[in-house]
């Protein structure tokens, strides 16, 4: 399936690759850095991405916030060719 520029897309299984993963893990880092918490990664539930100058990754993260899980969505856009990483939104997932 070719990408579309600008559409937001499901990244099926892309939720175990290192990439994404790696990603997840710079989210939290720089939640942390940023609100002085302590939140540790658990794991990446859900991916979606969207093709723009770069990709911007929807990462749904599962993270343990002194010893209670708790999802949260982040969004990361990502530039390779010029090394450019930044977290846009870091926010938690509302109860259901």
């Amino acid at each position: 399936m070719a990408a579309i520029v600008g559409g937001i897309h499901e990244s099926q299984g892309s939720e175990n690759s290192l990439e994404i993963e790696d990603l997840a893990r710079f989210a939290v880092q720089e939640h942390n850095t940023k609100e002085n918490a302590v939140l540790e990664f658990v794991r990446v539930v859900k991916t979606k991405q969207q093709v723009v100058s770069g990709t911007v990754y929807y990462l749904t993260i599962e993270a343990t916030d002194g010893g209670q899980k708790k999802l949260f969505e982040a969004k990361v856009w990502v530039k390779p060719w010029l090394n450019f990483k930044e977290v846009q939104e870091f926010k938690p997932v509302a109860d259901v």
